[in-house]
């Protein structure tokens, strides 16, 4: 694990969490009433070791008219149901191991001394813990703000460094009221995913993902993620942000080049070659510029009524691309282009993505990419300026992995810093690493997204690496 770590201590709970039980007995005392006998005032001061075990069976058997030993067996039966979350246990084992002993682990419970005792005969990997504080012990129990003060003092943790799980939320709430980082457990795997994402390094985690699925980071379609998608676009998109040629798998072509490695899939089976996809072979995969020139003397024969330059090889499919001129100095040969994409900017006609682009963010990184292409000082005069005015005001939109992760690199490229959506795109990291699908494009005449997952990891591990923490605020107690 890289560096140090924003977290270095967490905190969990024991039962329903690390621990799940039944409250399904043999005896008179249903699972209702054994739940309501748990959350009463007689039950808190047991826990809190103001009664003994006796004594609490008397009184809770006179306030809700059971038998003190019909109250034993219940509990009884309830203790010896408990079982360890071994899988949650082997996660905690592993952070602990990857951090270099920079992790501590401290378990915190609402629970009896002689609970307790019965809770350490179970068979689980104790060692995990630093130190078990149980409310028996310290007199104080959850979400009372007294017991967090307690184990704070005794373990001398950092509240703003320190992770809370807990399965109740008034106990979060307290916590996160003292600064600690609360995660309400509902289900193991959301909070398995959180534990790797806020302890974890997300670069390194994103980059083993990568490497693990090298090439073999196919696209997907939102109508059948099942079926891969071979195609040339996002595996040169994934190519120019990682500079790693073995991640992935390209059907290269010496001068035009074609969306798809071979016949169209969930379209005509004959597509025809692309100026965007070409603009991306010929920019990614720099040629010779005898051959680039060729092929933009080529492209420059798509130009429409309007001036404007067109997608395909084919007077049928229009669409644009101004990367590949201005990169090698021709730039100025589509100037009509170039200003409609200004109006298309200055008008906000992306909000809603395009006809081939799913997103508004694709098209605003697209205009970063071009602006990075050139040092032409006209072009950047016409549109870095407006382009950050635009951008700034898609900070904390709503947006997919993808959409974030550009959303980032834009600010980025025009001097913003976005920390609204990164805070955003870290928590979207999956166990495995890589991010969650994000949309890029989309078949014109379906509407049928296509979205790759290593394209959308490696723009998100650039997003975080173009982000470098903050220095961190000293903690006032």
């Amino acid at each position: 694990m890289a560096g140090l770590l924003q977290f270095t201590t967490i905190i969990f709970d024991l039962g329903d969490v690390l621990f799940k039980w039944s409250s399904q007995t043999r005896t008179s005392i249903s699972s209702k009433t054994l739940h309501r006998i748990l959350s009463s005032p007689t039950w808190f001061d047991y826990e809190r070791s103001r009664l003994t075990e006796d004594e609490c069976y008397e009184q809770i058997g006179s306030e809700f008219s059971l038998q003190p030993e019909e109250i034993r067996r219940a509990f009884q039966q309830a203790r010896d149901s408990l079982e360890a979350d071994n899988d949650l246990i082997t996660l905690i084992r592993e952070l602990k191991a990857q951090s270099a002993s920079q992790l501590r682990v401290f378990a915190m419970s609402n629970i009896s001394l002689p609970d307790y005792e019965v809770l350490r005969t179970k068979p689980a990997d104790w060692s995990i813990f630093d130190e078990v504080f149980t409310s028996g012990a310290a007199g104080e129990r959850k979400p009372n703000l007294g017991f967090y003060r307690y184990v704070l003092t005794k373990t001398g943790a950092d509240p703003r460094r320190t992770i809370f799980v807990d399965d109740k939320l008034e106990n979060v709430l307290s916590a996160r009221s003292l600064g600690f980082h609360g995660i309400v457990f509902d289900s193991p795997g959301p909070v398995k995913r959180a534990l790797r994402n806020l302890i974890g390094d997300p670069t390194t985690r994103g980059l083993e993902f990568l490497s693990a699925n090298a090439g073999q980071l196919d696209s997907v379609t939102d109508d059948s993620v099942s079926t891969s998608i071979q195609e040339n676009f996002a595996q040169l998109l994934i190519l120019e942000s990682t500079g790693d040629p073995n991640l992935v798998n390209l059907v290269e072509h010496p001068r035009t080049w074609n969306f798809f490695h071979g016949k169209g899939q969930f379209t005509t089976e004959e597509f025809p070659f692309d100026l965007d996809t070409t603009s991306l072979g010929l920019t990614v995969l720099r040629r010779e510029k005898s051959v680039a020139s060729s092929v933009m003397d080529e492209m420059l024969n798509y130009v429409d009524a309007d001036g404007i330059i067109q997608t395909y090889f084919d007077h049928r499919r229009p669409r644009l691309t101004l990367s590949l001129f201005y990169m090698y100095g021709r730039g100025p040969e589509l100037y009509t282009t170039l200003l409609w994409i200004r109006e298309v900017l200055l008008n906000r006609a992306y909000l809603d993505g395009t006809r081939y682009y799913e997103t508004a963010e694709c098209f605003l990184f697209f205009l970063s990419r071009l602006l990075a292409s050139s040092r032409n000082a006209e072009l950047h005069s016409l549109l870095k300026p407006l382009l950050k005015e635009r951008i700034q005001e898609r900070i904390g939109a709503e947006g997919d992995s993808l959409a974030l992760a550009m959303r980032i690199l834009v600010c980025d490229f025009v001097g913003l810093r976005d920390d609204i959506d990164l805070r955003t795109l870290l928590p979207l990291q999956c166990e495995d690493g890589g991010w969650e699908i994000g949309w890029i494009y989309k078949y014109g005449s379906s509407g049928t997204k296509i979205g790759n997952r290593g394209l959308t990891t490696a723009l998100a591990i650039k997003a975080i690496e173009a982000m470098p923490p903050r220095p961190r605020k000293s903690s006032v107690t």
